[in-house]
């Protein structure tokens, strides 16, 4: 019997139609969003001011020296002066797409934009600028969909998403995955003025204030931002070159920040972190008050913290509360009481006065002095309101919520005021 020999250029032919065959591209054509581009380049051009921009999809809020500054989600941040709470002037909007945190030290803002930190000079309210940029510090993020068809794939190289397109797609199958990219979580809190004047502009000493969905915190010369789960932590000793120093893995996906003088607490889908801040540029991690997946804001007053969490949300959960925590004892966290709202988002505190964002219920306005029986003391509710999240100052309240921003004396309990609103268009 013969051997049957097969030619060596046969086997090379062979091996090579293999070889091809195995590394032909798959393609797969279906209905579905395909991301739209903004290229690195535009994205790293874009900051300017502009004048007569309509509040349309209101995001947080940060108060600083005689100013409120509204983000405009994924837009850009419209600039109040709020010398006169009852007839606040609106001064100019600052064009910054995928902006949704702001912190201001001094007369210096730091704004998440996409992927990069930025940082504007807003000394002269009527002249805001950027002044510097870290290119690539924060999560590639995108845009939620608001239709049940898949999403493609995303080359990163073609720049951020900042918006979907549905069509006929044909794209390559692709067997490696990159880290999925995070969606936009703010989207999922909101349910879906033209003026002129004087400025006197923004000092530059202190710290401004945000609400308790903020992400973004300074304490003294250091700059801390939230990114999915860890923290980012930057040395802005110059304040106007931020100096990265590095991050924390929490274990848990972080959502809101709160800074006291001491201490850092995280509002997580797990519970509230609880951290160190003797050493600014290295917290240390103490504890955790533990809860079930649900998304989370959270303030801290004295001794007892104020915990909202949700349904409706990414986060999963299936109760709508408000947690009363005792930290007296910063090691071990106690629960106080819990208490049923409707669908609670951000809050607020003044002496013994509760501010609470519950969502389509509106706003609640709470004597919490005695911390046992707070829903039993409730002062006032604002229905008709889609109540986001507040900051309470000087007995004025400042509210943000799906339909604008909103203002009232609160000075006196028995008679609190609505001084002024910028609704949206």
């Amino acid at each position: 019997m013969k051997t049957k020999i097969i030619p060596f250029i046969s086997i090379l032919l062979l091996s090579g139609f293999i070889f091809n065959s195995c590394n032909e591209p798959v393609y797969k054509i279906y209905t579905g969003n395909a991301p739209v581009f903004m290229t690195y380049e535009e994205l790293r051009a874009s900051v300017h001011t502009e004048q007569n921009v309509d509040l349309l999809n209101p995001g947080k809020i940060y108060i600083k020296d005689d100013y409120i500054f509204i983000i405009e989600e994924m837009k850009g941040i419209h600039v109040f002066n709020n010398t006169n709470p009852a007839s606040p002037v609106k001064i100019t909007f600052v064009n910054i797409p995928g902006v949704v945190d702001i912190s201001i030290s001094g007369n210096i803002l730091y704004a998440d934009s996409y992927v990069d930190l930025v940082v504007l000079d807003i000394q002269d309210i009527n002249n805001i600028h950027e002044v510097a940029r870290m290119y690539d510090f924060l999560p590639y993020t995108i845009p939620p969909v608001k239709n049940d068809y898949p999403t493609a794939w995303i080359d990163r190289d073609k720049g951020v998403v900042i918006d979907w397109e549905v069509r006929k797609i044909k794209e390559e199958d692709h067997y490696y995955y990159e880290p999925m990219p995070v969606f936009m979580s703010d989207k999922d809190y909101y349910q879906l003025i033209n003026a002129t004047g004087v400025s006197s502009g923004i000092s530059g000493s202190g710290v401004g204030k945000g609400g308790s969905m903020a992400r973004f915190g300074i304490k003294g010369n250091v700059l801390y931002t939230l990114a999915e789960y860890k923290f980012k932590i930057f040395d802005i000793t110059i304040k106007t070159s931020p100096q990265y120093m590095g991050e924390i893995f929490s274990g848990m996906f972080v959502e809101t920040m709160f800074l006291t003088d001491k201490y850092m607490f995280i509002g997580s889908t797990n519970g509230m972190a609880i951290y160190d801040l003797s050493v600014p540029l290295s917290p240390q991690f103490l504890n955790i008050f533990t809860h079930a997946r649900y998304c989370d804001p959270v303030i801290v007053d004295d001794t007892l913290a104020f915990i909202t969490i949700r349904t409706g949300t990414n986060c999963g959960g299936l109760v709508n509360q408000l947690n009363v925590v005792n930290i007296k004892n910063i090691f071990i966290p106690e629960l106080v009481m819990t208490y049923t709202l409707t669908n609670p988002y951000g809050l607020g505190k003044d002496g013994d006065i509760l501010f609470v964002c519950d969502g389509s219920a509106g706003l609640k306005i709470f004597n919490a002095s005695d911390p046992r029986t707070i829903t039993g003391n409730l002062i006032k509710t604002y229905s008709g309101i889609n109540a986001y999240d507040v900051i309470p100052v000087n007995g004025i309240l400042i509210l943000i919520g799906a339909d604008g921003l909103y203002q009232y004396d609160y000075s006196d309990l028995q008679n609190i005021e609505l001084l002024s609103s910028i609704v949206v268009n």
